[in-house]
């Protein structure tokens, strides 16, 4: 490339200021043990199968998506300047995906507790770039690989509970919208809303800050049992964030029929993400976390976590089928 030659035409450039000073930022960045908690958008996870962090080393990885497919990845190391730069080139391996470009990664230093990060991908031509946006969603992918990140960086900091969250995550072939309209639809949420073998036949939704959807359960065996939301935050299409807990038919929060240690009361954050990888659709993630526990109460919650998968297994498989009908 030449002096004056631009590439505005042929990169993807993402910035994000994080409330971290730049040493943990880069720390983030730039160990396995951070890498492997938070690298990829929303959904994915990654293995790695070597790594060598120095000028000439690669990371060799793969990326599993949540839609199943695996993305074989090869990072050539070309500078490290702790903790202020890092330049890599993507792709250039047979074994990996058909995508190659660099990356040069800044940390800049805003003040002792802030950070902006930027990421310049360089394309080889402006047809490689629109290349990744069209089949892999490239830029979404990356908003959301920054919000990852940030994520992470909160958990480092302390600034979230240390207690391991509750997370299940699914990707649904079906645009955000849709998908959104299916979780805050009164009518919607009726069809398909709880677990295999359940039905809501009484329900009321109030799509506010500080207003709920309150809403019955009838099981198998045809016992009721009621429970409702607490809207905290709601970012359409994006992002719910509600209280819950077991409720009486008049909406008051009660404690759970099964066991009086189970916390009253649970955070709940759900968000729907573009899906960035071969094919369209929606990543939703849930997480649920003790909210205001005692001790007993979030040893009890912790424990819970294998019968709220299947729990929410069955729930996401209903969603499915409702969506597919």
């Amino acid at each position: 490339m030449t002096p004056n030659e631009s590439t505005a035409d042929r990169e993807i450039q993402l910035t994000r200021v994080f409330d971290a000073p730049r040493e943990l930022v880069w720390k983030a960045w730039t160990e396995l043990e951070h890498l492997s908690q938070w690298w990829g958008p929303q959904g994915f996870t990654t293995t790695t199968h070597s790594r060598e962090f120095q000028p000439g080393g690669a990371w060799r990885y793969v990326m599993h998506g949540p839609d199943g497919h695996n993305y074989e990845n090869v990072m050539t190391f070309q500078e490290i300047v702790a903790p202020e730069r890092l330049v890599y080139k993507q792709g250039g391996d047979a074994d990996g995906e058909p995508v190659n470009f660099h990356v040069t990664v800044t940390f800049e230093k805003l003040s002792d507790s802030q950070t902006r990060l930027t990421m310049k991908s360089v394309f080889p031509s402006k047809a490689a770039r629109d290349f990744v946006v069209t089949k892999y969603n490239a830029i979404e992918g990356g908003k959301q690989h920054l919000g990852r990140l940030g994520e992470h960086l909160q958990s480092m900091a302390g600034s979230v509970a240390a207690n391991p969250l509750f997370v299940i995550t699914r990707l649904f072939s079906v645009p955000v919208e849709q998908m959104w309209s299916a979780w805050t639809d009164r009518d919607q949420l009726m069809q398909w809303f709880g677990p295999q073998g359940v039905t809501i036949p009484h329900c009321m939704l109030d799509l506010q800050r500080g207003r709920m959807f309150h809403y019955c359960m009838r099981g198998p065996d045809g016992n009721e049992t009621w429970g409702k939301w607490t809207f905290r935050e709601i970012a359409a299409p994006d992002r719910l964030e509600f209280v819950v807990s077991f409720a009486d038919p008049q909406g008051q929060a009660i404690r759970a029929f099964f066991s009086p240690t189970w916390p009253l009361e649970m955070m709940s954050v759900v968000t729907f993400s573009r899906h960035a990888g071969i094919g369209h659709g929606t990543v939703v993630r849930v997480q649920w976390s003790a909210l205001n526990a005692t001790a007993e109460e979030q040893r009890e919650f912790d424990a819970g976590h294998d019968s709220m998968q299947q729990g929410w297994s069955g729930t996401l498989d209903r969603l499915a089928e409702f969506l597919a009908s």
